[in-house]
């Protein structure tokens, strides 16, 4: 393992209760004890939704919500993946032949692509065995990134029973990203609540159709604009190529499209080329069967949310006495336009979105992909305990009992920390 870095943290683990029981499991199961411990957090994406494929920016923070990993390097070549939770079978494969089978969605391929990224990253060939016990306590499929975190707990897994580092720099060049710090108010706070309904958006169509409108309508406005249409894959790139703002997008969205939905044969005749050529070098395969278009709504949906990251970031740092109220109603415009205009929410979700609102908060969305999932909410930190309890009343203690208590998540969080490696003190 590497020298000691920043990431990494001594702790007395019998202080730590989750740590303590963890160590506990893993030497039942194993037989032995832990080497050190990984955690990498869930998050929640307070705006900006179905706009960062598009080229746009949104606002996620870490929460204290995560996935930890306990983790022993063996001499066997073997990789042994356990888990706390009895739903999730043990697994076990030789750490030099790593096959992921993209068919199914096991909770263990998560692990993998954690692990064979690192390995292709630093082009390995050899990987030493390790036995894993992973715990989590993100609510599944509910948007709060639990699948990402335990990607990013496998990698940094690997990285530790390696002994490598990714600097900064690798990181940006290995996924192009740009983060800014954003103060959050601290009058409020953040409250998470599951709808209960899960959205697996690997077996549905919805997030795929509405990747491949978004990417028609920048075609559209591209080709509306006389650009050279083609190559422009997202909205973004229309606005940076005719350099006007968000609101000036919306306009040029408002001319050139109509509210009605397009069919083929229309996107077509706009964009001059024939059926065949839309369906094999435009549509994806998942996306060729479709027979209608919501170019219009999708692409007010992303100018407007882009520019409501924008007005939630300027608000966060002027920091005015209405502060928590003026983001309130950025997410509540938030929801408005998922729910109207990128047809991404549920009756559950728009359920309990108005729950929220009438007990106390001051705005209320839904976070991550919709369909299903968690709303978040901001709340003013003196109304916190009784808008938890009337949320929880009228929304989670149904007469029919139809809400299963494990999936009964109503929490406060404050942002939470990155990811770290735990050594035994």
């Amino acid at each position: 393992m590497a020298a000691e870095s920043p990431a990494m943290r001594r702790v007395q683990v019998a202080e730590h209760p989750r740590l303590l029981k963890l160590k506990e499991m893993f030497n039942s199961k194993f037989g032995s004890i832990p080497k050190f411990y990984v955690r990498a957090p869930g998050r929640v994406n307070i705006i900006g939704e179905h706009i960062d494929y598009c080229g746009y920016s949104v606002l996620p923070m870490a929460i204290e919500q995560d996935v930890l990993i306990a983790v022993e390097p063996v001499k066997t070549y073997t990789l042994q993946l356990a888990n706390t939770n009895p739903l999730y079978p043990d697994f076990s494969t030789s750490a030099n032949n790593i096959q992921i089978d993209k068919t199914k969605a096991l909770w263990h391929n998560y692990f993998l692509c954690g692990l064979k990224g690192i390995q292709e990253h630093f082009g390995l060939s050899n990987l030493t065995g390790m036995n894993c016990l992973i715990d989590g306590n993100i609510p599944p499929s509910s948007g709060l990134s639990s699948s990402s975190a335990l990607v990013c707990c496998a990698g940094l897994v690997t990285l530790t029973v390696l002994g490598r580092n990714l600097s900064k720099a690798k990181l940006i060049e290995f996924s192009p990203l740009r983060a800014t710090d954003v103060k959050l108010p601290s009058g409020a706070v953040f409250v998470i609540a599951n709808s209960c309904v899960e959205m697996n958006k690997a077996a549905t169509s919805h997030f795929n159709i509405r990747v491949m409108e978004c990417r028609l309508a920048a075609k559209l406005l591209a080709k509306y604009k006389n650009l050279q249409w083609d190559n422009v894959l997202r909205l973004e790139e229309v606005q940076a190529k005719l350099g006007i703002s968000l609101e000036e997008m919306l306009l040029v969205t408002e001319d050139a499209l109509h509210p009605e939905p397009y069919n083929p044969e229309e996107i077509c005749r706009c964009l001059g080329i024939s059926l065949e050529e839309l369906r094999t070098q435009i549509l994806s395969p998942n996306t060729q069967d479709v027979l209608i278009f919501k170019l219009y709504q999708r692409a007010k949906h992303v100018y407007s949310e882009a520019a409501r990251v924008l007005q939630f970031k300027k608000i966060c740092e002027e920091a005015p006495e209405n502060m928590v109220q003026l983001l309130g109603e950025l997410m509540n415009q938030s929801h408005m336009s998922c729910q109207d205009m990128y047809e991404c929410s549920c009756p559950e979700l728009d359920q309990l979105v108005d729950i929220c609102r009438k007990f106390g908060a001051q705005g209320s969305r839904l976070t991550g992909a919709g369909w299903g999932g968690c709303t978040v909410s901001i709340v003013p930190a003196d109304k916190l305990p009784g808008f938890l309890a009337n949320v929880h009343k009228a929304y989670y203690q149904r007469s029919d009992g139809s809400l299963a208590p494990e999936k009964q998540s109503l929490f406060a969080t404050k942002p939470g920390g990155g990811a770290l490696v735990f050594l035994e003190a």
